[in-house]
């Protein structure tokens, strides 16, 4: 079960509604009607003699609504106070943003923008990519791209990927969610670079923190790497991945209320990419309404109006790739010494954990000066 982001692991008996587990079995109605009138500052007792905190709980006087994130975590757990959930979710982003801000110091010392593409399921995310993929070749043929993919299952996304020519890793969550940034870590450090695979067994126990024979001494170029979260437009929304920008694949298939009924992904973004817009004169779509929904819960998200199938849009939004990896100067010494502080504690780490050694993908650039 996924505590922070407050829905249930699939393994366990009962129903999920709005993050709240019903422990008397799938499907099952309680059977009685509650009382909205009354305070429910207590636990009541269930018929089935489980005692209920509704106490966290905001309900609709007329309609008898529920809202299980009107409490301090702003979700319901099972069995577990409003004050342990925000605790537990400290613990855990915690950790999570220390792993993410190591990943975003070693893209920003490689010279890597990473992006992470977050949607539902089915919203064309995987298409695009590879659109994108094909488009870069002809606008930026010089701009290495890369991509880390993440499902719960199989690698098809990463072999529609790679079929393209781009190096791709797959992550597979099991029942996890969404990506998190040790997951992304380890995915970026097994990613194919200069053409060619890292021999994963050899070992990397110093940092590529010097110029390497054979490597020109100059910056590094610039390169783009996308991370395809898991389909959700829910959980990935609070989990920082070291990512340059969140980008959010909307298809007009979906409906345009999503950005208000799902607002802490809309809010986490930079970027709204309308997607599959040839559809439009299919479908009852209101695509301002859509936007204006985006932008009551994000002010400043930009919208860029897409269809991966066609091509219409596609130069906007490689106009907005471009932007975010235009040649930057190399990292300043002090920059590049924390960087080496880092990997050695990840190799620390990974030593102590009885791991392998992990590579650099990307030999680091000299100091300005």
């Amino acid at each position: 079960m996924c505590v922070v982001c407050g829905c249930a692991d699939a393994g366990k008996s009962g129903s999920t509604v709005g993050g709240h587990v019903h422990a008397h079995g799938l499907g099952q109605a309680h059977g009685h009607e509650h009382g909205h009138g009354h305070d429910h500052g207590h636990p009541h007792a269930h018929p089935h003699g489980v005692a209920l905190d509704h106490s966290h709980v905001q309900v609709d006087p007329q309609r008898g609504d529920l809202h299980f994130g009107a409490g301090a975590a702003r979700v319901s757990v099972p069995g577990m106070s409003q004050a342990r959930a925000v605790r537990l979710e400290a613990d855990i982003l915690g950790q999570n943003k220390r792993i993410a801000l190591s990943n975003r110091q070693h893209f920003a010392a490689h010279g890597v923008t990473a992006l992470n593409l977050v949607s539902s399921p089915g919203s064309g995310k995987t298409t695009l990519l590879c659109a994108t993929i094909d488009a870069l070749r002809h606008r930026a043929p010089a701009l290495p791209v890369s991509v880390i993919e993440g499902d719960q299952q199989t690698s098809f996304d990463a072999d529609r990927i790679r079929a393209t020519g781009a190096p791709a890793i797959q992550v597979n969550t099991g029942k996890g969610c969404h990506l998190d940034a040790p997951m992304v870590a380890e995915a970026f450090a097994r990613l194919h670079s200069h053409g060619h695979a890292h021999d994963h067994t050899q070992d990397h126990s110093h940092p590529h923190l010097h110029p390497q024979p054979g490597h020109d001494t100059q910056p590094a170029a610039r390169s783009l790497l996308f991370i395809e979260n898991v389909g959700n437009l829910v959980c990935p929304a609070m989990w920082d991945l070291g990512e340059d920008s969140k980008v959010v694949i909307l298809s007009v298939t979906e409906g345009e209320d999503k950005p208000l009924k799902y607002p802490d992904m809309f809010a986490a973004a930079s970027l709204m990419l309308l997607n599959k817009i040839d559809l439009l004169p299919h479908l009852r779509f209101d695509r301002q309404r859509c936007i204006a929904m985006a932008r009551r819960v994000n002010p400043a998200i930009e919208v860029i109006e897409l269809s991966a199938t066609t091509g219409e849009g596609m130069q906007a939004w490689l106009q907005w790739l471009l932007q975010r990896v235009v040649p930057q100067r190399a990292p300043s010494a002090e920059a590049l010494q924390r960087v080496a502080e880092l990997e050695a504690a990840l190799l620390a780490a990974r030593r102590a954990a009885g791991m392998p050694p992990a590579p650099t993908p990307i030999p680091t650039p000299t100091p300005s000066s």
